[in-house]
């Protein structure tokens, strides 16, 4: 009889403990579970409070850069109503002459050696600069004022969505990269006051705000360049002979021809061709002028 009352005893503890045993692990899983629960809510809360701060941050910068580049003035009068008139009538000129531009640079790779091409065969060229670039090689910018050559202005970034964001951003990175220029060539008159629209003064997603943007250059007294002669050296042409062909084809039956190319780091190939875009010129009775022999 004890002996029952001992195993139904034990019996009874042992079951009791099985359950203690499940209700405690469940408790545990629960309190794992909700910990494990809480702490991911923490840690994305952290992730979008840090996201939410960087776009603050990223936005409050922009808007700085914005204000920074709207402050910035040119310091010196811009072109004359003749000086205006005569880049607006560079392509009505009856001579054969070839005006050599070059785009996206400079370069410390690409543009030394259109510079050493030039000076060999002892041509003026205008180089239209983006700000950019001037800012990390302002050494080869002083070179191309040295030797001559005519500093105009492409932008700041090039950048359509930032140089289009609005009509008086076109003016504001004009304004931007002159500045850089001056600080390159440690002349703090000097004025670029020539501008060449990233893709081009007209057409595209931006043609409107591009009109808006030339009277609020002219009023500065800007002008602005295109071309009419190109040798899709930054479209498509990957060969001498695909540039040469480009040059013949778009400079057929032009007397004045606005010639654009580019010397950013990556067009080798141009600085490479050159020779023979100069050669072929010159074999069809093209005299070669820069944009000091228009407005001076």
């Amino acid at each position: 009889m004890i002996l029952y009352d001992i195993e139904g005893f034990e019996k009874k503890k042992s079951k009791k403990w099985i359950i203690w045993t499940i209700l405690i692990a469940i408790l545990v899983i629960g309190i794992a579970i909700f910990g494990g629960i809480k702490v991911a809510e923490y840690v994305a809360n952290q992730k979008e409070q840090k996201l939410a701060q960087e776009n603050k941050d990223q936005k409050e910068e922009s808007n700085k850069d914005n204000v920074q580049d709207s402050q910035i003035e040119v310091s010196q009068k811009g072109l004359t109503k003749e000086q205006l008139q005569a880049i607006e009538n560079i392509y009505d000129i009856k001579e054969k002459v070839a005006f050599l531009t070059f785009d996206d640079g400079p370069s410390n790779n690409v543009t030394p050696k259109i510079l050493d091409v030039l000076k060999q065969e002892d041509i003026k060229a205008t180089f239209f600069v983006l700000g950019s670039m001037v800012k990390a090689n302002p050494e080869v910018l002083r070179r191309e004022k040295e030797e001559g050559h005519y500093i105009a202005n492409h932008s700041y970034s090039h950048v359509y969505p930032k140089v289009y964001a609005n009509e008086n951003k076109p003016l504001e990175e004009y304004n931007k990269t002159n500045k850089l220029i001056q600080e390159a060539l440690g002349d703090n008159t000097y004025q670029s006051n020539i501008f060449r629209f990233p893709g081009g003064s007209v057409g595209g997603y931006y043609d409107k705000l591009k009109q808006k943007a030339k009277k609020k250059l002219k009023e500065k007294g800007i002008s602005y360049l295109d071309w009419n002669c190109l040798t899709n050296d930054s479209d498509g042409a990957e060969t001498k002979q695909a540039i040469m062909q480009n040059l013949k084809v778009t400079s057929k039956g032009k007397n004045s021809l606005v010639i654009l190319m580019h010397d950013a780091p990556n067009k080798d190939l141009t600085a490479k061709t050159l020779p023979d875009v100069i050669k072929y010129l010159k074999e069809q009775g093209y005299s070669f002028k820069s944009m000091y022999d228009i407005i001076e």
